[in-house]
């Protein structure tokens, strides 16, 4: 498990007014109706951000982060993975005990593909047609966040936090796209030794990888609680930012 249900992101280095929050409904190509955390800036966003949750989808984390990008200039949404095979979220977001164990299984790449899509289309139909979206994902989302650098999606690059490099697979071996990998020096789900060889071999496929390890940093070190890790959660964000502001760039 990634984050707690109480968990909440650290704040953005830089931080402005959040003009709209709210959860909605997405529709996927393929039909499927999945729950979803939009948040915009109230300056014009340069750039977007797809949030991709870890395991236990739309949980509330992730609807504040979706805020917390929108207060660092990004206009962002959060999705859910669930859809398909749990319907739409009751209350917006998915509740404690989700059994997210019977789903996760479940989940496929191209239903995961079809639903950051949905993201990405939202995302532009708020803000203009050619906005650079990237994906930030978080454990089993961090994942499918890197797998992105493989993948054919319309995306300008992606960001992970204490992925698994198996997930990755194949697409390691064609990655493009510009990588920003943050890891816990002190991951107890995956060896940094895994995720090293995994930035090695997207390197040697060709993307520009930015690879970060917080040594003695736990698995879901990302979180405003953990007071020692502060300077660990700031030092992350500059690294997501630098991934927007050189994608806003181009």
């Amino acid at each position: 498990m990634c984050h707690d249900h109480d968990s909440r992101p650290p704040a953005p280095p830089r931080s402005g007014d959040v003009a709209e929050r709210g959860l909605l409904t997405l529709t996927a190509a393929d039909g499927n109706q999945l729950s979803a955390a939009y948040a915009a800036p109230a300056t014009t966003p340069r750039v977007g951000v797809v949030v991709l949750p870890d395991i236990r989808g739309l949980h509330p984390y992730y609807v504040a982060l979706a805020e917390r990008f929108a207060q660092a200039g990004l206009a962002a949404v959060a999705v859910d993975y669930f859809g398909r095979t749990a319907g739409l979220a009751a209350t917006g977001t998915r509740e404690e005990d989700f059994d997210w164990q019977s789903h996760i299984p479940q989940t496929t790449e191209a239903g995961i593909d079809a639903d950051i899509t949905a993201g990405i289309e939202y995302l532009r139909s708020r803000t203009e047609p050619t906005l650079p979206v990237i994906t930030v994902g978080f454990c089993f989302g961090g994942s499918h966040s890197w797998r992105q650098s493989g993948g054919t999606l319309d995306l300008a690059g992606c960001a992970g936090f204490y992925g698994r490099p198996s997930m990755v697979g194949d697409a390691a071996q064609r990655a493009a796209k510009p990588t920003v990998m943050l890891l816990a020096g002190a991951d107890s789900a995956t060896p940094v030794e895994d995720q090293h060889a995994l930035a090695e071999t997207m390197r040697a496929a060709g993307a520009e990888v930015d690879e970060v390890v917080y040594d003695g940093a736990p698995h879901s070190f990302f979180d405003r609680a953990f007071g020692e890790w502060a300077d660990a959660c700031q030092d992350a964000w500059e690294h997501v930012l630098a991934l927007t502001d050189r994608v806003s760039a181009r």
